[in-house]
């Protein structure tokens, strides 16, 4: 291992013989971090964690504290890391709790800019995008490929869907609807499809346009929700985005935004 002097490395921690770690950072009991991981200085790794392969953590990041949940009272629980992660500076990330199912998990591939907040019992899927200072409550889920704008809000046990697009600076109290754009401004307002993601993403066009008119049937038809949905399999929208879209919805426990 590449470990400058000033780092501070527990006995018990399980570190790669490829990872990097620079000054004054600290490596506590039960840490494992995997091959090629690049620990920048001044970061603090607390257990049980366990980090995969390929992840960069840049100064002051704080990865696997305790929760901060006053109902946590020192039971054993982990955060999980996949592989090729980037944390960027001031980013902190908690274990889970008791109360949740014990672990906070994030992917693989994903960006986490300066000053996002992970908190307790968070699951992150792959491929995500979160903007700067971007900050989640306890129990919150990220489908794969979302991007989170600069300075949001997410409430606990809300629901961010997988290929979403969500503005900076929007508060979130209900779940976002997979594939959506969805604004700041209050009430919340969904545009409809991310097309410009999705389209980068590489869906086919046919699911595009399928999600364009499942959309104006949520959003702009006056009808509520269950009569959207009654709508959108009356009209023969049936791909795998739409069947997606329409699962989302049905095993929301807040709500989505429309």
């Amino acid at each position: 291992m590449k470990v400058h002097p000033t780092a501070i490395i527990h006995p018990q921690a399980h570190i790669a013989c490829s990872v990097t770690i620079g000054p004054y950072s600290i490596i506590g009991e039960h840490v494992e971090i995997g091959d090629d991981c690049e620990i920048m200085s001044h970061v603090v790794v607390s257990g049980p964690t366990r980090i995969g392969r390929n992840n960069r953590i840049f100064p002051w990041a704080s990865i696997g504290l305790e929760p901060q949940d006053l109902k946590y009272r020192g039971e054993p629980t982990r955060l999980e890391v996949g592989d090729g992660n980037t944390f960027r500076e001031f980013v902190t990330v908690h274990r889970g709790t008791a109360e949740g199912d014990g672990v906070t998990r994030i992917g693989h591939h994903n960006l986490l800019m300066a000053y996002v907040h992970i908190a307790h019992d968070c699951h992150l899927g792959d491929h995500i995008i979160m903007a700067n200072g971007a900050s989640l409550a306890g129990h919150v889920e990220i489908g794969d490929h979302a991007t989170v704008g600069a300075f949001c809000g997410i409430h606990q046990f809300c629901r961010i869907g997988a290929y979403s697009f969500l503005g900076s600076y929007t508060v979130v109290n209900k779940d976002i609807l997979p594939y959506s754009k969805t604004t700041a401004p209050r009430p919340m307002e969904v545009l409809g499809p991310n097309r410009l993601g999705l389209e980068r993403r590489g869906l086919p066009r046919q699911d595009i346009d399928e999600l364009g008119k499942a959309f104006r049937l949520l959003s702009r038809s006056h009808l509520n929700t269950t009569q959207a949905l009654e709508a959108i399999e009356a009209a023969g929208l049936s791909s795998e985005s739409v069947r997606a879209l329409v699962e989302f919805i049905k095993t929301s426990e807040r709500g989505v935004v429309k």
